[in-house]
């Protein structure tokens, strides 16, 4: 960093709303901010003293840029989007991979019931939960289904399946079905999912004894388990049992560098669901708050009312949040803000020194190998390969930044060679770094690959042609007996051994599994896309929705073998039945052949 040069940029930043834009020494954004004054705010980074995790992200900053905003909510929402879009490292980016299963009823003609995870792309329907029980929502889900025959095929047949033979489906598809019947059975569900299980209940207990006294055992153990998976998302603690309102409770406390936000998700005066995050703390404790609110209704539905700290400022949030927000000073919601408020202080103590000791170990083995490599080694890229007798050849490169996967940078590749490693890793090394090059993308500060001497000579002859070789740092994995890294090696043969009790050992270890598991699945999915190919897919005039007829109607590709071309046109039209019937005969001369 030029401290002259940020000092002059520092001067001259404008007393207005907007986001500013934090970069280290490739260009690339680390920490995104918003702010009411962006004079105020940037300055407060490079003055005074900060905590050893700002300290940290700060030395790594060497220019920063700022996008003046009209007012404070557009500066708000143009730092959701640019965290969304460049994911920060800094960032606290507290949105996870998983989420939480709804009971999704939809609002079409002909209704279906489901379970769905993302509640944005229908925002039509009617969503019930979120339920912390993927299991007993399933089983929630499979009880309703089983009582109320709605819909359940997503694409509308030409004939009644298997459903409405089981008495699960009405067969719109079909039959003329009055519109009130899918009312009435959404009237019910939407009264189950609001607690008034009675009817359901009483029906289960009935057909429960029933199975049972004609010792139909196992049918009375699926109906026992209806019963248990209701009650588990029904009878769940109740916070007051004469308030049935729904709202989101959400309360931060921040302290030793560490900020932990906990929600309390309540429906009907039920609490379903207890959120909880806990991040390292860069910038201010209050923006990293309303910012996590953002993200957290970026991806799940708005509820009917928001309850929040009274000393948070919402100027911003109310004009961004499409729901009522609340922040109380007595009475049973601020009772509610103060149980997250203190859930979050004890959870924190509670892990606090666990995450500490975590991000220390991270630094450490960081540390560690950059020591043994000669260089800083912050940004490292590792390559595996795998293949099946030389078929569905694939490899995966994982990237890892600080001790810590990047999975947004992670690539895969469907490589041209057969069984050969070496030539593998060739055509792999060759494609990553001469499209990096061409891109003038972002370059690994070194590489590790699998396989020793070998696959080093291998990666360092295409380096070298890319002209490299001075740039990333090439080390090998040297693996014992039973496939487990022990040691590294250097690009002159030289074996640098590692204590089995280092942070960095530990770090290998997780790096090597992590990029065996991204190779080998990827050639799973490509060896059992290739094993499930029909011979229909080939056939002029079958796409995917008359292969599913044809081996719907008739039952097997043996049949429709067996099947004469009028036979085949009373499904499909008669150009594209004769194609079938050509393919299919062509195929079984040759296999006699």
């Amino acid at each position: 960093m030029d401290p002259n040069y940020i000092k002059a940029k520092l001067i001259n930043l404008p007393h207005e709303p907007g986001s500013y834009q934090m970069k280290d020494k490739n260009g690339e954004i680390i920490y995104v901010g918003k702010a009411k004054d962006l004079h105020s705010r940037v300055n407060q980074y490079f003055t005074g003293a900060h905590d050893f995790k700002t300290t940290k992200m700060v030395s790594n900053i060497e220019d920063f840029d700022f996008i003046v905003t009209k007012s404070e909510k557009e500066a708000l929402v143009l730092e959701i989007n640019l965290i969304k879009k460049y994911r920060p490292k800094y960032n606290i980016q507290f949105i996870d991979d998983s989420s939480y299963p709804y009971i999704k009823l939809t609002r079409e003609k002909y209704p279906r019931l489901m379970i769905a995870r993302d509640t944005k792309k229908d925002k039509k329907a009617r969503y019930f939960g979120p339920f912390p029980d993927a299991g007993a929502a399933r089983m929630t889900a499979k009880v309703l289904q089983s009582v109320y025959p709605f819909r359940r095929c997503n694409t509308m047949h030409d004939r009644v399946c298997l459903y409405y033979h089981m008495g699960q489906c009405l067969g719109p598809c079909e039959k003329d079905i009055d519109p009130k019947r899918y009312e009435e059975m959404t009237d019910k569900v939407t009264r189950f999912m609001n607690g008034d299980t009675a009817e359901i209940e009483a029906q289960l207990e009935e057909k429960m004894l029933a199975a049972s006294e004609a010792m139909k055992f196992e049918e009375a153990g699926e109906y026992r388990d209806m019963l248990q998976s209701i009650r588990s998302v029904i009878d769940k603690q109740n916070i007051e049992k004469d308030n049935r309102g729904s709202r989101d409770v959400f309360a931060w406390y921040a302290d030793k560098g560490y900020l932990a936000i906990t929600g309390f998700l309540v429906r009907n005066g039920v609490l379903l669901n207890k959120e909880f995050r806990l991040k390292p703390l860069y910038g201010d404790a209050a923006e990293e708050f309303t910012s996590f609110l953002l993200q957290y209704y970026g991806d799940h539905p708005s509820a009917r009312e928001l309850v929040l700290p009274r000393e948070l400022d919402i100027t911003a949030l109310e004009e961004v949040l499409d729901m009522p927000l609340f922040q109380p000073q007595k009475g049973y919601r601020m009772k509610l803000v103060e149980m997250c408020v203190e859930n979050a202080r004890k959870q924190l103590e509670l892990k606090f020194n666990v995450m500490e000791t975590q991000e220390g170990k991270k630094d450490e083995a960081v540390a560690q190998l950059g020591t043994l490599a000669g260089r800083p080694m912050n940004r490292v890229e590792l390559f595996d390969n795998s293949h099946t007798s030389g078929q569905f050849t694939v490899a995966a490169c994982v990237v890892y930044e600080d001790g810590q996967p990047s999975r947004k940078d992670y690539r895969l590749y469907r490589l041209h060679t057969a069984n050969d490693d070496t030539a593998s890793m060739k055509e792999v090394v060759y494609r990553r770094y001469f499209r990096l090059v061409k891109e003038n993308g972002r370059l690994p500060d070194g590489i590790l690959v699998d396989g020793g001497w070998i696959q080093i000579e291998a990666a360092k002859e295409i380096l070298d042609s890319l002209e490299l070789s001075d740039t990333v740092k090439i080390m090998g994995l040297v693996k014992d007996d039973h496939h487990n890294t022990r040691a590294l090696m250097d690009t002159d043969g030289n074996i640098l051994d590692i204590d089995k009790d280092s942070a960095l050992f530990f770090l290998l270890t997780r790096m090597q599994d992590e990029v065996h598991r991204a190779a080998i699945t990827y050639h799973r999915k490509l060896r059992s896309k290739a094993q499930t190919k029909s011979v229909l897919d080939d056939v002029e005039g079958i796409g995917p929705k008359r292969k599913k007829q044809l081996l719907r109607s008739f039952g097997s590709l043996a049949k429709l073998r067996a099947a004469t071309v009028d036979e085949i046109a009373d499904v499909v039209p008669r150009a594209a039945a004769e194609n079938v019937y050509r393919v299919l005969h062509a195929e079984e001369e040759s296999s006699e052949e």
